[in-house]
């Protein structure tokens, strides 16, 4: 087995290993997933070869765990190749812990349930350094997306991600895949596990979800011990506002009986007076026909 010869320190060094040397980082968050982005990882390893070196520490045996580096070892597995080139770093859990996740975190598709598990990964790491979590702290967990407008994402944020590990795993499952939306699930994750099930089962039976103002009112409920079956199936078949049909007629479908001249409101006004006569004329008919 070839060693590179670059060498940064004593404790420090780039060599080549075989593949099957190289164990998941234990606990690791993020999932090792098939799709675009891996064969376009794939594709790139096989045209120019593993650019970035992959991050380890040694685990003992002979052996090495992965810090960074999980979808490239995966890539290269896929595509046959045996060797590796890894930088080996020794550090402590609490170092390495910190720096997967950062290695990761700034990844551009990332799931709800990776980064909640990833920000109290580091969140702890950050505490057995003894450093008390503060709203400041926990903003410097987070780091810039392509899309965001500040340097990290804000301590509030994080911490409502942390929230989200307080799951049980079928909701987190629904979070994940944008059936429920983010803020409803924070307030959801106050539930306790039972409660949770019970949201679950009712979910699963009526088809529909609790909004942001629900899942507010099913925390307090059960926080207070008030939350029963019977009250989520009421709450999750209620027509919601943004559920109730709306009924409008299109202008150019009413125009041609009306003159040219007669303008939107014109025409509300005629429809309305002619909508008045037929409920009237109904109503004398049925009269009729009772008695």
């Amino acid at each position: 087995m070839a060693e590179n010869q670059v060498q940064n320190s004593q404790t420090e060094k780039v060599i080549t290993l075989l593949a099957s040397l190289l164990e998941p980082f234990q606990g690791h968050p993020f999932r090792v997933a098939s799709g675009e982005e891996m064969e376009q990882l794939k594709e790139s390893i096989r045209e120019y070869g593993v650019l970035s070196p992959l991050l380890v520490r040694p685990h003992g045996d002979g052996r090495y765990e992965i810090v960074s580096g999980h979808r490239r070892k995966a890539a290269c597995e896929a595509l046959g190749i045996t060797e590796l080139p890894v930088l080996v770093r020794d550090m402590t859990d609490d170092e390495a812990v910190i720096l997967m996740v950062d290695s990761n975190i700034q990844r551009e598709h990332i799931l709800p349930s990776e980064k909640a598990f990833a920000y109290k990964m580091k969140m702890e790491a950050v505490k057995h350094q003894g450093k008390a979590p503060t709203a400041d702290s926990c903003g410097q967990l987070g780091h810039k997306s392509r899309d965001s407008l500040s340097e990290t994402e804000s301590g509030r944020t994080v911490q409502r991600y942390i929230r989200l590990t307080h799951l049980i795993p079928p909701i987190l499952q629904m979070v994940d895949e944008y059936q429920i939306a983010f803020n409803p699930a924070v307030e959801i994750s106050y539930l306790t596990d039972e409660h949770q099930r019970m949201l679950k089962e009712e979910m699963d039976a009526c088809q529909a979800t609790p909004s942001l103002t629900q899942s507010r009112t099913l925390k307090q409920m059960s926080q207070a011990g008030t939350l029963t079956r019977e009250y989520l199936h009421y709450l999750l078949t209620e027509e919601k506002p943004n559920q109730r049909q709306k009924f409008f007629l299109n202008q150019e479908d009413v125009q041609r009986y009306f003159p040219k001249h007669y303008t939107p409101q014109q025409m509300q006004q005629v429809i309305l007076h002619l909508l008045h006569t037929w409920q009237h004329k109904r109503g004398y008919n049925k009269d009729t026909q009772e008695r």
